[in-house]
């Protein structure tokens, strides 16, 4: 999935696109429209994967998983579109629709090779900002390979790396774990050497 800026204007004009278009979604940063593309395959069937696994061990719960319909506003002034939004309780809306989240405790984003670098980097530092969040995770489409991001008491964020379809992600935000065999689910890896550059996970974001 790929963003591209299409203008610059203010958030109530943004707000204003949303709602004249729903069948598009944009995200909004700094002033600046980015409209999301569609997804491929892999991507789809790992998001798909996602929630069902999630859904099901969180059905007895108070918590909600949300799919990336779901509009999130961080402190920092971004609007985005995560992957996958997960609320522990009670959420809390920016306006009267609630299509604007604000408080979710884990977000989830599929990485590709256009957005890789934005979702370790700049939009990590925006989602940063949301005093809920407890964890971030980055899933490759490409490879059983996931960043799981955690906040520490003291602020820091604690990056782990999970590797091969034998591993566990596990939530403690949520008291979960899902197999990475689950969440990749009826994927079909391309060969190591087709692997696009920058779609490998390393090395803590900053």
């Amino acid at each position: 999935m790929s963003t591209a800026a299409v203008k610059r204007c203010s958030v109530d004009e943004y707000l204003v696109i949303e709602h004249a278009s729903p069948e598009i979604k944009h995200e909004y940063c700094d002033g600046a429209v980015f409209v999301k593309s569609g997804a491929n395959q892999s991507h789809s069937l790992i998001v798909g994967n996602l929630l069902g696994e999630l859904s099901s061990r969180l059905r007895r719960s108070d918590a909600l998983v949300y799919p990336s319909g779901m509009r999130v506003l961080t402190q920092s002034g971004l609007y985005a579109y995560p992957d996958v939004s997960i609320v522990g309780g009670g959420p809390e809306f920016a306006d009267q629709r609630r299509e604007t989240l604000l408080n979710p405790i884990v977000i989830i984003e599929v990485l590709s090779p256009t957005t890789a670098g934005y979702d370790r980097g700049r939009k990590f530092k925006n989602y940063q900002t949301i005093g809920s969040l407890r964890e971030y995770v980055l899933v490759e489409q490409d490879q059983p390979s996931i960043d799981h991001i955690a906040r520490q008491s003291d602020g820091r964020w604690l990056i782990t790396s999970l590797a091969g379809l034998d591993a566990v992600l596990s939530l403690p935000a949520l008291d979960i774990s899902v197999p990475m065999g689950e969440i990749y689910a009826k994927i079909e890896f391309p060969p190591e050497e087709d692997i696009p550059k920058g779609s490998t996970i390393g090395g803590p974001v900053k």
